[in-house]
């Protein structure tokens, strides 16, 4: 049986580094002035920025931060089906048409103060009905705060093809490569338990440009290792001494 004040206080001090985190910290501040925004003054936010570079773990901050309704769209999503996904994030019970849904959600999320995160907004966006959001937020009479996270193209799209949608995007924040500083934030809680060198961690930040995802997974790897080989330390020379070798590409033969 799991113990559940260890997976209580892991998750806690994964939201205190996640709060740390550059994206995560101006995505935050955009959506707290979202909520507290004059009433003449529109309440959508707008994060986009390229795969890997943390959005996610900010979607799940601001869940805990503000007790968000996240939901991800996907590809296969149909209007009904992303109404029918916010109304069970938000604990209602469904009405039978799309109509009375978006008019449900709309008064659950004025009722509540709480803010809507839609992940992937790139896929509703790419397949025409994103405005849905749109009259969730004219539903709530203007007061909702409604956070669309999505791809880099997402404000084009929002310019070009939404244009009642883009003119109330309050604040756009974009995610950006994380820096040095982040990548220490994410060593202090990935590698646990083992030292990773400031050059090891150098080297890993270059080779990934800045990718949270593809740093996690490098500082996982590096922790697992370090641990097999009774280290509590581990730096560059080590590393490079144990690391796997790389899979070689297949050479293609003519003739």
């Amino acid at each position: 049986m799991h113990d559940q004040g260890a997976i209580m206080s892991k998750r806690t001090t994964q939201v205190n580094s996640a709060a740390m985190l550059k994206n995560v910290a101006s995505i935050t501040e955009a959506v707290e002035h979202a909520l507290n925004r004059p009433s003449h003054l529109p309440g959508l936010v707008c994060f986009h920025g390229h795969s890997g570079f943390g959005k996610t773990t900010a979607a799940l901050f601001l869940t805990v931060q503000f007790r968000a309704y996240h939901v991800e769209a996907d590809s296969t999503c149909s209007r009904k089906e992303l109404l029918l996904d916010i109304a069970e994030k938000m604990g209602l019970t469904p009405t039978k048409t799309i109509r009375e849904l978006k008019g449900q959600i709309g008064e659950q999320l004025a009722a509540s103060r709480r803010p809507l995160i839609i992940d992937d907004a790139h896929h509703p966006a790419r397949k025409g009905f994103l405005e849905i959001l749109l009259d969730i937020y004219k539903k709530s009479r203007d007061q909702g705060t409604i956070v669309l996270i999505g791809e880099p193209a997402l404000p084009l799209e929002l310019k070009k093809h939404f244009e009642r949608i883009d003119n109330r995007i309050l604040r756009w924040v974009e995610a950006n490569p994380l820096d040095m500083d982040d990548a220490r934030v994410l060593r202090d809680f990935y590698a646990r338990g083992v030292m990773v060198g400031d050059d090891l961690l150098e080297e890993i930040h270059r080779s990934h440009a800045g990718c949270t995802r593809r740093i996690v997974i490098d500082l996982e790897n590096v922790r697992e290792k370090a641990l097999a080989m009774g280290l509590r330390e581990i730096g560059l020379d080590a590393w490079r001494d144990e690391k796997p070798a790389e899979p070689k590409k297949a050479i293609r033969r003519v003739g």
